[in-house]
């Protein structure tokens, strides 16, 4: 399967209203409000943000973050080398088809592209076992239970050492 990515842009902030409606994704992050325009017409040297394409047309959401940058401090006092991913599928037609997988591969081998990146870390809801599921099936390490403002989660990480090991294990499989 073949996805491509390409920079979130303000042109992008009703599709992403939408898709911030769909009961999925409210159900995969419920008390989080995004401000589209303002993250979308700041450029942040902390941030990237990516719409994912299947032949053209939008199937998904990622960010990715320096957790030790990021403005409000979400993840607390973390090392400068520790990375953060956001990744959600948009409609509801795209679940279950391969897309997380790549747009996951693919994030987190730009996260690692970067020799000073050490590790990954994700945070699904603790009530989310599809999603932290898939995120140890990639790999990832439970580290914590955590409470992000209202929201109990379950912080998962995958060490550059890791991902490297499975790598080399799936013979190229993974990026």
């Amino acid at each position: 399967m073949s996805l491509s990515f390409r920079n979130a842009t303000l042109h992008d902030i009703p599709l992403l209203r939408r898709w911030d409606e769909q009961p999925h994704v409210l159900a995969a992050d419920p008390n989080h409000n995004w401000s589209w325009e303002e993250d979308l017409s700041r450029p942040s040297p902390w941030r990237e943000q990516f719409i994912a394409e299947a032949d053209g047309r939008p199937v998904g959401f990622l960010q990715i973050l320096n957790a030790a940058r990021e403005e409000s401090h979400y993840w607390g006092d973390v090392l400068e080398t520790v990375r953060a991913i956001d990744i959600w599928i948009g409609e509801p037609t795209d679940l279950n088809r391969g897309f997380g997988t790549v747009m996951m591969s693919w994030a987190i081998a730009r996260c690692f592209s970067d020799p000073q990146v050490t590790e990954v870390w994700v945070d699904p809801l603790v009530s989310n076992t599809r999603a932290r599921r898939f995120y140890e099936r990639l790999g990832f390490r439970f580290l914590e239970r955590r409470r992000f403002g209202i929201d109990e989660c379950a912080v998962y990480s995958l060490e550059r050492a890791q991902h490297e090991r499975l790598r080399s294990q799936c013979s190229g499989a993974l990026p």
